[in-house]
């Protein structure tokens, strides 16, 4: 008998396949078309199927932004999941980004069971369901265990997991692998976490901080017979150990699958071997109709949303070049500073260029503009921090950058494999800085003035970065929540438009008070 998992994650709210940058796209990703890929796999197949959803669902996209503010609750996006033959799914970090009750308001509209073993409240018991699930499909026993990345704290606003505690998804798993496997012929572990190492060899890939502990599971926990994996937005699809482990990239490009042969010996079933598999979702994907049709009146509803004006920007804030809007200093990046330093009454502000398809703002911008350009729910922290502490924070941001064979500044590979972390490289206002890419890391800022006098170490600054970077997200360690002062609980995409219906039209600066070289 042939058993067949199939596994979603990080589909952050893609339902349709556009990324809503303009009108009508068909892009290679969406729920829908993994619906799709997922309805003709079945139809294919013999044998049992298992569906997981393995978390990252409620936040991330325009669509899911607009659920939030518009409908207040996340019911229009987990009916869709509801609308597919889901038999469990995860709790996955973003999932918290918008606060519990919304997070709860999402787990109770499941109609599937939500799981997340190591996920627990002030009791000690798992806060949102079962930590697993038996299931029986055509005489197999099935067990399904949920976990989540543990490193929630490190990047969320205390607000947002208030009474919760994260324990260790390693140690959870040999606590539970064990009594699953006594329970069950097949123990599958869906875990919304990633890799620590390098599969193949165990080399480490990472700081190892406890935030991926994917290779750990594989390696030091008995009775794991599938692992599903995420967070990473990694395509993944290996054999390590015995054990087949899947991990489907983002916004559904990817449905994840996992074949098991299994032969009935003595009452029990063996398997008696694995086959783990990515299925490509492209643009010659078809959405599945049915789908797409029953929550057109959401698509449209948000198009002309994002479509809404908001204000106007004189002269050019158009992004034609991202990396060199990271070398050479940008309006549309002066501009979120502004907003940033406007909002918090504060005259250091620090801010990145979140990813490589930001496109800054037209001269008529409106909410579309704004939504997939700032694409994260950050909201505001202002720290005190000392003239050491910020000018470490600069140095680490400065590893963003390499010299490469050509003696050209370009990107450090660090940050882009084994996922993409552009989000990670910093760039200040209110400060005079020069950064150095031919020095060694951690000597590359030459020069650093604030108001025109060097910063000493022991100088007191206040700060605004977003609430990621504030309590250390990214291993930024020298910052943390003890040093954050006052708080602007408003995510940046509404301040952006607070600012400009407040200001109606901006003009386009930049006084490039820091300078990359070599």
């Amino acid at each position: 008998m042939k058993l067949t998992i199939f596994e979603t994650s990080d589909v952050h709210g893609y339902l349709f396949p556009t990324n809503y940058q303009e009108r009508g796209l068909n892009l290679g990703f969406g729920l829908f078309k993994l619906a799709y890929a997922l309805k003709k796999e079945m139809e294919s197949i013999k044998g049992p199927t298992i569906l997981i959803e393995n978390g990252d669902f409620i936040q991330g996209s325009p669509l899911s932004f607009f659920v939030l503010k518009e409908k207040g609750q996340a019911n229009s996006l987990i009916d869709a999941l509801n609308d597919l033959p889901y038999d469990a799914g995860v709790i996955g970090n973003h999932e918290f980004n918008y606060g519990l009750d919304y997070l709860n308001s999402a787990v109770n509209s499941a109609r599937y069971p939500v799981l997340s073993a190591n996920v627990l409240n002030e009791q000690g018991k798992p806060a949102f369901g079962e930590p697993y699930i038996l299931l029986e499909k055509e005489g197999v026993n099935i067990a399904i265990l949920g976990l989540t990345t543990q490193y929630i704290p490190h990047w969320e606003h205390p607000g947002n997991y208030a009474g919760l505690f994260f324990q260790s998804a390693l140690e959870t798993a040999k606590v539970y692998v064990p009594k699953l496997k006594e329970l069950a012929d097949v123990v599958i572990v869906s875990y919304h976490g990633g890799f620590e190492k390098d599969i193949d060899t165990g080399e480490e890939t990472e700081i190892q901080t406890g935030e991926n502990e994917g290779y750990k599971l594989l390696t030091e926990v008995e009775g794991i017979d599938v692992l599903l994996t995420g967070h990473q937005h990694r395509e993944l699809a290996q054999m390590k150990n015995g054990i087949p482990t899947v991990m489907p990239g983002h916004k559904g490009s990817y449905l994840g699958k996992v074949t098991l042969d299994l032969q009935q010996e003595n009452k029990n079933w063996i398997i008696k071997a694995a086959q783990p598999e990515l299925i490509q979702i492209s643009e010659k994907t078809p959405v599945e109709f049915n789908l797409a049709d029953k929550y057109e009146k959401l698509n449209q509803e948000v198009e002309d949303w994002l479509d809404q004006p908001i204000g106007k920007v004189t002269g050019d804030m158009t992004i034609k070049n991202v990396e060199q809007a990271r070398i050479i200093e940008h309006p549309y990046i002066e501009f979120i500073q502004k907003v940033q330093m406007y909002y918090t009454d504060c005259d250091i502000s620090g801010t990145a260029l979140f990813n490589n398809e930001s496109s800054g703002f037209n001269p008529q911008v409106t909410m579309r503009d704004v939504v997939t350009n700032y694409i994260f729910p950050n909201t505001l922290a202002v720290l005190k921090v000392t003239g050491a502490e910020l000018k470490a924070a600069i140095e680490q941001s400065a590893e963003y950058f390499v010299l490469n064979d050509q003696g050209e500044i370009d990107v450090n590979p660090d940050f882009i494999e084994p996922k993409p972390q552009m989000y990670n490289y910093d760039m200040y206002e209110g400060v005079e800085y020069t950064i150095n890419v031919s020095k060694p890391f951690g000597e590359r800022v030459i020069e650093f003035n604030y108001k025109g006098k060097p910063v000493q170490s022991d100088d007191i600054l206040e700060v605004v970065i977003n609430q990621y970077r504030a309590v250390g997200g990214g291993d930024y360690t020298m910052f943390d929540a003890s040093k954050i002062i006052r708080e602007v609980t408003i995510p940046m995409n509404e301040l952006i438009g607070n600012y400009f219906k407040e200001f109606g039209t901006v003009k386009a600066t930049v006084n490039h008070n820091f300078k990359v070289v070599k």
